[in-house]
């Protein structure tokens, strides 16, 4: 299981970003459940929101979406909750809690803003190393990337091809290519990938009694 908690950057000096965060992480096309939300993000204290989820590449891709605004520090625990689970996300207890405190502390002062902690193991500790620094490479690419970088991954996110991904924009295919290199979205996509199978071991090996349960 995951426990993700988001803190708002510098909230003293800036709006409350809370709603707006929350809003839109909420589908009106799909149920949370189907998309891997099992508590929906709440705000838990102040200017932080948290919530539960089980799927890595729901994880990766929310975690992803608050670096690139800039705006949030990210926590990810990776281990077990207390069953079972309360209705209110804020209510909720259990390892991968802690896990996600630890490590939203962590991501204010890491690479991206963003952190990763779960048990201590042979294979849990290395993969959640290899794990963290892809997550802040990636977020450092989602930050950097630009508006038009952006807007042109979409589309193709989206199964568009590169050629009505310019039409839609009013550009050229090759400016659309160039887009596309220049953000390296094809690599970054690709690394994701990579990343939330990684989580998806981590939490099997978790479930499986892989870690010795011990805090970093």
């Amino acid at each position: 299981m995951f426990v993700m908690t988001m803190d708002q950057r510098a909230s003293s000096r800036g709006p409350d970003r809370v709603t707006a965060l929350i809003e839109g992480l909420v589908d009106q096309d799909a149920e949370e459940s189907a998309r891997g939300i099992i508590r929906p993000f709440q705000r838990t204290a102040g200017d932080e929101v948290q919530g539960v989820v089980d799927r890595a590449e729901m994880v990766v891709g929310i975690a992803l979406s608050a670096a690139r605004s800039g705006h949030w520090s990210v926590g990810i625990g990776v281990g077990q909750v207390r069953q079972p689970l309360p209705a209110e996300t804020r209510a909720g207890a259990g390892p991968a809690f802690e896990y996600a405190r630890i490590a939203v502390e962590r991501a204010k002062h890491s690479p991206g803003r963003v952190a990763v902690a779960g048990p201590v193991g042979d294979e849990v500790s290395v993969l959640l190393e290899a794990i963290e620094a892809s997550l802040q490479l990636l977020a450092e690419l989602e930050h950097r990337r630009s508006e038009d970088g952006q807007d042109a991954g979409r589309l193709v996110d989206a199964g568009m091809t590169q050629r009505k991904a310019a039409r839609e924009l009013g550009v050229t295919q090759q400016a659309v290519s160039s887009r596309l290199r220049t953000g390296m979205w094809h690599e970054s996509r690709r690394l994701a990938s990579v990343v939330s199978g990684m989580l998806e071991r981590v939490d099997r090996l978790v479930d499986g009694g892989g870690g010795s349960g011990g805090q970093e």
